[in-house]
């Protein structure tokens, strides 16, 4: 089990530490947002989008955790996995959520899922991260409403 992945992955979020989360993750991680349908590809997109969340996230906090296997969304099969439960805020709404980790046979995170509740969270973090990302130049600048 990569438990101590999970534990490494919860402790660099609470330092807010981007540099130390690179090395935790695969090179060809897959990030499911619970705002965009098509997951985040690669290592330098997902370093770029925690980049963002780091910023965009208030008093970010896990709150729980569970570990075992579960059927990954790239390839079906089974890995390790561990449910981080969090609680925070953004755009001043307050977030329930958990992260779904998939560990590769070396332990690193291979698939990320991020889940949030209530809805107008969900609204509220997405136009963050969207303008977040845009900011950074990871995706084109939203255009008029």
């Amino acid at each position: 089990m990569s438990t101590s992945t999970a534990d490494l992955f919860r402790a660099t979020v609470d330092r807010r530490d981007l540099a130390a989360l690179q090395d935790l993750f695969t090179e060809d991680i897959r990030l499911y947002s619970p705002v965009k349908f098509t997951p985040f590809e690669g290592r330098p997109m997902v370093m770029g989008l925690f980049g963002v969340l780091l910023r965009v996230f208030e008093d970010f906090h896990y709150v729980g955790e569970f570990t075992g296997t579960s059927q990954t969304s790239g390839d079906g099969g089974t890995a390790d996995s561990a449910v981080l439960l969090f609680r925070a805020k953004a755009g001043g709404k307050d977030i329930h959520g958990i992260d779904l980790l998939h560990f590769d046979d070396d332990g690193r995170i291979k698939e990320f899922t991020v889940m949030v509740r209530p809805q107008s969270a969900v609204h509220a973090l997405g136009e963050a991260v969207l303008a977040g990302l845009a900011e950074d130049g990871l995706v084109p600048a939203p255009t008029g409403r």
